[in-house]
């Protein structure tokens, strides 16, 4: 009969290793420290208007209980790697600190169009849309083999104890000096719907502080048309 001795060094270190693989997601860290090293000094640095790209993989890591797409949760995971990338590259997060600022993630949709089987190798599009004062608006495109589009995500970044708009255009001014293609000056139709469509839902939460009217409005509500008194949380 055999008898494997393990010396009590080398069982307390798996021991920890798999407590800390159960108890922190290893692999999600370790692949942003990778993600923002390889932005930050060895990528092409880029204009905030630019479409930036990064590149992944759907693993068996990924995939859910069905055993041949990845996981819908796991798409809005892979955003976090793809806008370090577009932080990093752009230098918006580095001046948002600058300024004494920060930026937190305030809303995000997303669409599905076909799914991503295993070991389907994929590239995630990222470029700013629109911004104002408070925030920046972010499109991104999972692109797969043949140029598809498998899914498109929106989210809105919170630009918090500094001005969004004032950082975008000093980004623009220090890396595009005017080549680059200026920002639509109107909020783009589907975008500003996707707000509005926000700000009703906050007001539900707010229902008991607000009044009746406002919550039932009994119009129908314009592209163009901002509904009244509503602030974003």
């Amino acid at each position: 009969m055999w008898t494997v001795c393990v010396p009590g060094w080398g069982a307390a270190l798996a021991a920890g290793a798999l407590l800390l693989y159960g108890s922190l997601d290893v692999a999600y860290f370790a692949r942003m420290m990778y993600t923002v090293a390889r932005a930050r000094y060895f990528r092409k640095k880029a204009c905030i208007l630019e479409t930036t790209e990064v590149n992944s993989w759907c693993l068996l890591n990924d995939i859910d209980t069905l055993l041949y797409h990845m996981n819908n949760a796991r798409y809005l995971r892979e955003l976090d790697f793809a806008r370090a990338d577009f932080y990093e590259r752009t230098g918006l997060y580095a001046n948002i600190r600058a300024a004494g600022g920060a930026v937190v993630q305030a809303a995000a949709t997303i669409r599905y169009r076909r799914y991503l089987k295993p070991f389907t190798r994929f590239k995630i599009t990222s470029k700013a849309v629109y911004w104002d004062e408070k925030t920046l608006f972010m499109e991104h495109e999972f692109v797969g083999p043949g140029g598809f589009v498998h899914a498109v995500a929106v989210c809105r970044q919170r630009v918090i104890d500094t001005s969004a708009a004032a950082i975008a255009e000093l980004l623009l001014q220090l890396h595009c000096a005017g080549t680059c293609q200026p920002m639509p000056a109107k909020m783009p139709p589907e975008l500003e719907l996707w707000v509005q469509s926000n700000e009703i839902s906050s007001a539900k939460l707010r229902a008991p502080q607000m009044p009746q009217s406002i919550l039932h409005t009994s119009h129908n509500i314009g592209c163009g048309e901002m509904v009244p008194s509503l602030n974003t949380e």
